[in-house]
């Protein structure tokens, strides 16, 4: 599966003139605009350009630049949610205590690959940059991303209880998160070029330090 940035968004009015094929483009040739020159820095001209559409149909299909940006922002949620999917696909492998490491370090390696992904890191400065013009679309972007992902971690570590000392599942999604991404997430967010991370060491290293503060549970005799 790709880890890259995923963008699904409502299917809209599909008036004759307009088929559903000219939307997609639309959406390509937008988020790829944004993501490069930003929201101000965008004009529905060159959307329209890009897109091989006429500037009517971008109107007829989104509306207005605004909205077209709020719709592209709040799609990207299909990345977390195939993000939270594979959670649960790779928890589900745990049925003892030697499967929770491997499927840690599995799990970490896919995280730190799709958030410094550097459509993902373009978007994530995107949003942090017009917060103050669209505080409540950032509030939902956090909210539905970096949040979601977080309380699906700490659902999954809740089910790992009985196998590791969790007794906060919610700090100890933040305690992976913040292990897994920390430094390169930092680095990612102020250099344009993607950073160079050794994802496999990175990620052994996060689950080391993370099943260190949460051991195995000792059976009882």
């Amino acid at each position: 599966m790709d880890d890259g940035l995923l963008v699904r968004v409502g299917a809209g009015p599909a008036p004759s003139d307009a088929p559903s094929g000219k939307r997609a483009a639309i959406v390509r040739a937008a988020t790829a605009l944004f993501l490069q020159h930003g929201y101000q820095g965008t004009r529905t001209e060159q959307i329209a350009a890009a897109a091989a559409v006429s500037k009517q149909t971008v109107y007829t299909q989104f509306g207005d630049k605004e909205r077209l940006f709020r719709e592209i922002v709040l799609g990207t949620t299909a990345t977390a949610e195939a993000f939270t999917a594979h959670l649960v696909e790779a928890f589900a492998d745990v049925s003892g205590p030697d499967d929770v490491a491997p499927v840690l370090r599995a799990v970490a390696r896919r995280y730190l690959a799709a958030v410094l992904n550097p459509q993902v890191l373009a978007l994530r400065r995107l949003v942090i940059g017009e917060a103050s013009r669209f505080p409540d679309l950032a509030a939902t972007y956090h909210r539905e991303v970096p949040a979601r992902v977080l309380a699906a971690l700490a659902e999954r570590f809740g089910e790992l209880g009985a196998l590791l000392r969790i007794d906060d599942p919610a700090r100890a999604a933040d305690d992976f998160a913040f292990l897994v991404l920390g430094r390169s997430l930092d680095d990612g967010m102020f250099h344009v070029e993607a950073p160079v991370v050794d994802v496999d060491a990175t990620a052994d290293h996060a689950v080391d330090v993370f099943l260190a503060a949460h051991p195995r549970r000792l059976r009882r005799r």
